[in-house]
């Protein structure tokens, strides 16, 4: 087993008229796992139209912590709970940051991770106009405070804007030079 942190991204399809319900057991599941040994991090990408699936990243230490969650009796509940809840799962796992770049279609292998450099200048095309946003409005606040306290706000607030928004965003309007394919409009 590898010794990397590895990313589990899954996708769920709720049943009709099950989406309130869907939304509570995920939240349920959010709640066990949080509290596990090895659990890095995670988060819940809420259906749009054009795809019904609910899509969550599951990060881990490495893979031993993930089998000892995978294995826990606590996640075998909580997913028969789901039993009525859910139609169909797919689910990967990555190591590394390749597991934050595109998720695959469900039944598909998945497609080979962007080269490293890609990622970090993926990365930076986000990072760079966030962290000088939060230069502007945010760190004008926090001058007062040590730098070490400066830091820790900053990057409590960034994380989230760059995993949820401008992460999700950038990866989905590069996904054709990730993915080593024309641009779009060559097409």
């Amino acid at each position: 087993m590898t010794s990397a942190p590895i990313t589990v991204t899954t996708s769920r399809r709720a049943r009709p008229g099950t989406h309130a319900d869907l939304s509570g057991w995920l939240s349920e599941g959010t709640a066990l796992v949080q509290v596990f040994p090895g659990f890095l991090g995670s988060g819940w990408l809420q259906p749009t139209r054009e795809d019904e699936s609910w899509h969550a990243l599951y990060r881990f230490t490495d893979a031993q912590a993930l089998q000892r969650w995978e294995r826990s009796p606590e996640r075998e509940r909580w997913l028969a709970d789901a039993e009525h809840l859910v139609e169909d799962t797919a689910s990967s796992r990555r190591t590394g940051l390749e597991g934050w770049f595109a998720a695959e279609p469900a039944g598909q292998a998945p497609p080979p991770a962007p080269p490293r450099w890609k990622q970090a200048v993926t990365i930076w095309l986000g990072f760079f106009p966030t962290s000088l946003l939060a230069g502007y409005l945010l760190l004008p606040h926090l001058t007062g405070l040590s730098v070490l306290l400066r830091t820790l706000v900053a990057t409590l607030c960034l994380t989230p804007v760059m995993v949820f928004l401008v992460l999700p965003r950038i990866t989905g309007a590069l996904g054709w030079w990730l993915g080593g394919q024309p641009p779009p409009w060559r097409r």
